[in-house]
């Protein structure tokens, strides 16, 4: 069983580029992910990393050795299906990653509830606002809203998600209340931003009386955390573009309200990301299915009335 842990971690290591990073994820010291290495190192007769004290690159052996260590976990995990009814009783690490709205609000309440349901699972949930890369960063299942760009991941819909634009009261007290998308692409108003490294122009979809149009925003907050940029909108600092389920509570009791009803948001997607192998692990098929249940369920009834 050595071997195999020391194949597991070195695979670990390759994908997240970083000893420290796989001993956290795979819950063991450094001294242990060092020494797994040097054990399959002295066990090939090759070297799979370059390491120096600030950086750890794969070797032209390690990138080799990678796709055939990714299979031999692979055929274990099938031999493990084939022997034990593990769909009934499924077992091992499930890495789940979502936006931290979409985390927090949707599927960190019902973690608790799945694993009651399924013990011998543990589930190692992430979540950022960020783009995830499935594969590369060694992801079972992303949640995620929008629209992937790669092509080769498989995708489940969970529903439309309703967004509305809205800022504090106390915001429109001092700035005025926007009545159209070109008051809001004039520069005259603060929109809160959610942006990455390497974004450029911020865009915000609205649906008018021609259909979908974007509309060219631009404010002083950025940030790369959804929930801040809901703070600053509570806080009187700008408008904020945000699905319905996420800020709610805060339009119910008044400390956010609508801004230009007329021309809202348009709907965003919501979905699974899974690549086709994952789809047949019976642990992320199992934990798929669980939370859209309960997911679709919220997002549904996420309204607001004035």
């Amino acid at each position: 069983m050595s071997y195999l842990e020391n194949i597991r971690t070195f695979v670990r290591i390759y994908e997240l580029g970083s000893m420290s990073a796989a001993g956290r994820d795979l819950r063991i010291s450094p001294a242990v992910t060092s020494s797994r290495i040097s054990q399959l190192e002295e066990y090939l007769s090759v070297r799979l990393f370059q390491r120096t004290t600030r950086s750890l690159a794969p070797t032209e052996q390690g990138k080799a050795f990678y796709d055939g260590a990714c299979k031999i976990l692979e055929s274990v995990e099938s031999a493990e299906a084939q022997v034990v009814n593990i769909t009934e009783n499924p077992k091992g690490s499930l890495y789940v990653a979502a936006p931290l709205g979409v985390g927090r609000r949707l599927i960190a309440p019902h973690v608790p509830e799945f694993l009651k349901e399924f013990p011998e699972v543990k589930v190692r949930l992430r979540l950022t606002d960020r783009k995830v890369e499935l594969t590369t960063e060694g992801l079972d299942l992303s949640f995620f809203l929008g629209h992937p760009e790669d092509s080769t991941l498989r995708i489940r819909k969970i529903a439309d998600v309703t967004r509305v634009l809205c800022a504090a009261p106390s915001y429109i007290a001092s700035h005025g209340m926007p009545t159209s998308g070109e008051d809001l692409a004039s520069g005259r108003h603060e929109c809160l931003s959610l942006r990455f490294p390497g974004a450029t122009e911020f865009q915000w979809r609205l649906m008018t009386g021609d259909g979908p149009k974007k509309f060219r925003v631009s404010g002083r907050y950025e940030s790369d955390d959804g929930d801040v940029l809901t703070d600053w909108a509570v806080a009187g600092h700008g408008i904020v573009m945000k699905p319905i389920f996420e800020v709610a509570d805060h339009l119910q009791a008044g400390r956010l309200v609508p801004v230009i009803g007329d021309m809202p948001p348009e709907p965003i997607q919501m979905a699974c990301l899974y690549t086709h192998r994952k789809r047949q692990d019976p642990k992320t098929r199992l934990f798929m299915e669980f939370m859209i249940e309960r997911i679709g369920k919220v997002v549904s009834e996420s309204s607001y009335r004035a």
